[in-house]
């Protein structure tokens, strides 16, 4: 294997939760050129990885959106013109979608993905040269790490992931709060959500105990709640609008990460930043906190379940976290 393509465009979880079938391919296969097909949100996430050689960005979000205007249709052509430069070796599809699929077939190589009966989307299990079987019953990280394991015949110890982030060359150009937790309070769909109030009373009791609270935030609506949270605190800070990869770096500095199902709250177990999960509408054996050997991480809840702020201080209380 000297060139691999991985394609997995979305979303900013997934992106996380493929960083590991990465280690272990360039584990069994160490000279091997690796890139990536990733929607354009997200390279910046995606090149944070140091073993992956190219990001190709891909923009089906943005175009679809203005698909009969010429700088939509330039756009693609120059995209499958960087995705054709070179022959792949393996592509592994591990999104499991139609579009990814598709991706796959325009790309130059022998393409591996999820059959029609394990693939989110059937059809898609139809487009691979190379179908395989991985069970919907797993957490997602060891989908995708037994996805490529399958497909390349190699093993793997699924019990110990490894995501190879690399931040020390992003800057920060503001003060970071002392003794903070970063609280993910937002997420894209609503189901997810706490209610604000719980996230206020968490925030009381994490004040008491010494902690100042950061709250980021991506746009208006976020950015609303934030401030509401934030004004009925002793010490909390409404961070500045950051980038995915500035998040990131600020939640390294974080004592604890406290976060919904959100791309974001998985960045910090990548940081190996203790962090507590709270889900409301995602099953945790699908999509929980998967940490490294170091990291210490919990998901409380689960679908479908909203825990009490007394759950989630009890099991705050468990990650042991110190000023």
């Amino acid at each position: 294997m000297k060139r691999i393509l991985l394609v997995k465009i979305s979303s900013m979880g997934d992106i996380i939760h493929n960083m590991p079938l990465i280690h272990d391919l360039k584990t069994r296969y160490p000279e091997a050129q690796i890139d990536w097909v990733v929607e354009e949100a997200f390279a910046d996430l995606a090149k944070l990885n140091p073993l992956i050689s190219q990001v190709i960005p891909v923009a089906l979000r943005r175009w679809k959106k203005a698909l009969f205007s010429i700088k939509t249709w330039s756009e693609f052509f120059a995209f499958r013109r960087a995705l054709q430069a070179a022959r792949y070796d393996a592509i592994l599809d591990t999104q499991g979608l139609i579009k990814s699929a598709l991706l796959t077939r325009l790309a130059n190589g022998v393409s591996y993905g999820r059959n029609a009966q394990s693939a989110r989307e059937r059809l898609a299990g139809f487009l691979y040269h190379y179908p395989i079987c991985v069970s919907h019953e797993l957490h997602a990280v060891i989908r995708n790490r037994r996805g490529g394991s399958l497909a390349l015949n190699y093993s793997i110890d699924e019990t110990r992931p490894v995501y190879d982030i690399e931040l020390s060359q992003i800057e920060l150009s503001f003060e970071i709060p002392p003794n903070f937790i970063i609280v993910f309070h937002s997420t894209a769909r609503d189901g997810k959500h706490w209610p604000t109030q719980y996230w206020v009373e968490l925030g009381q009791q994490l004040n008491e105990h010494g902690f100042c609270i950061a709250l980021p935030w991506g746009n208006k609506t976020e950015k609303n709640r934030a401030e509401l949270i934030a004004s009925q605190l002793a010490n909390a800070v409404v961070l500045p609008k950051l980038s995915i990869v500035q998040l990131a770096k600020l939640t390294s500095f974080a004592k604890a990460a406290i976060g919904l199902d959100t791309g974001l709250t998985h960045i910090a177990v990548v940081l190996d930043v203790p962090t507590l999960a709270i889900f409301t509408d995602t099953h945790i054996w699908q999509a929980g906190t998967h940490p490294s050997s170091t990291g210490r991480a919990i998901t409380i809840g689960g679908k479908p379940a909203k825990p009490t702020v007394n759950e989630a201080i009890l099991a705050f209380n468990g990650l042991n976290i110190q000023l």
